[in-house]
């Protein structure tokens, strides 16, 4: 997850098991490849936008029908980069971090809780 000042950036999944839902830039890891890499390389894929990576903040066991994977949480501070859509997701937009902990975003599971779990840990 990347923040920059009071926001976050968010995708719109194109595919299963959250399509068309809010979430958070990623993908899957390559042969070789460190969690906090794989989260570097998948949101300058998915959005354009450059990040430095702060912290990891562990991870979710995701189960849907069909579906179960590890979601391992990085921190990351904006670099650089306009927010854009690409590969895999419909769009890219910074949101109010308020406003999806508030529930105002049709996101997938647990993104409110990242986030607040992220602003908590960067005071």
């Amino acid at each position: 997850m990347v923040l920059r000042g009071a926001q976050v950036l968010l995708v719109r999944r194109r595919n299963p098991p959250d399509a068309g839902l809010w979430g958070y830039p990623g993908g899957k890891v390559e042969a070789g490849e460190t969690p906090e890499r794989t989260a570097l390389r998948e949101l300058r894929e998915e959005t354009g936008v450059i990040a430095r990576m702060r912290a990891p903040l562990g991870h979710l066991d995701i189960r849907a029908e069909g579906f179960r994977f590890r979601l391992d949480i990085v921190l990351c501070d904006f670099v650089s980069g306009m927010a854009r859509a690409a590969d895999d997701v419909d769009d890219a937009r910074w949101f109010s971090c308020d406003g999806v902990i508030a529930g105002l975003v049709a996101s997938s599971r647990d993104v409110d809780r990242v986030c607040l779990r992220a602003l908590s840990w960067r005071c």
